[in-house]
């Protein structure tokens, strides 16, 4: 009876153990899987990159409601394109995501006639930023932080413009908005402005991605 037993938790362990190993196999073959280009990660991405694109126009559409809005382009981004480009990030481990969702945006802005240079080169400069550094960092959870946060500049060409060009800016928000919108977008927006808008976007875009991680059970290694 005792000798049964034995065997019995003998073989017991042997197909534990040779489930744990199937398992293993199984989570490298996953991550081999979400480390190359496929068609189904392809399919995936496309997805991630129309919420990128989305998530972009609603940054953008804030600014209709007040100018204060406008100026806090980059708050409002780093919580809204957080939480899509941090899932994809750990959606796909490779070279390409960043490129791919910058990629939506410009042909965007091509379909709206909106493609010129200040707003054209912002979007691949952190398309190759954010490629740089996830690669560096060999696709990590600090990787895929960082550039999470990179992502979330995707309307810096619009919104630099308040400070880098005024008079023209002035002059579009006369002609485009209702009245009294130009004199109150330049009262709310001082130079101060802009550095603050933009480290609070960058603070709010890590909290948002750990807040995502935990939500959405994200690897962080």
């Amino acid at each position: 009876m005792l000798k049964r037993l034995i065997n019995s938790l003998l073989s017991a362990g042997r197909a534990f153990s040779a489930i744990k190993k199937y398992q293993i196999t199984v989570q490298r073959k996953e991550k081999i899987i979400m480390n190359k280009w496929n068609l189904k990660n392809a399919l995936g991405m496309l997805i991630y990159l129309l919420l990128y694109v989305i998530g972009t126009i609603l940054v953008c559409m804030t600014g209709i409601i007040h100018p204060v809005f406008f100026v806090c382009y980059q708050i409002i981004a780093g919580i809204v394109l957080t939480v899509i480009v941090i899932k994809a990030f750990d959606q796909l481990k490779t070279f390409g995501v960043a490129a791919g969702l910058s990629a939506g945006v410009i042909i965007l802005m091509l379909v709206m006639d909106d493609a010129v240079l200040w707003h054209v080169i912002p979007i691949i400069t952190i398309a190759a930023a954010a490629e740089i550094i996830r690669y560096l960092f060999k696709y990590s959870w600090t990787g895929n932080l960082v550039g999470a946060a990179i992502m979330t500049f995707s309307t810096f060409g619009y919104y630099a413009q308040i400070w880098f060009n005024r008079d023209y800016t002035y002059e579009h928000a006369t002609e485009e908005m209702p009245a009294g919108y130009a004199d109150t977008l330049m009262a709310v927006s001082p130079m101060w402005a802009l550095p603050v808008v933009i480290i609070a976007g960058i603070a709010l875009s890590a909290v948002t991605a750990n807040a995502a991680a935990k939500l959405f059970k994200l690897e962080k290694k």
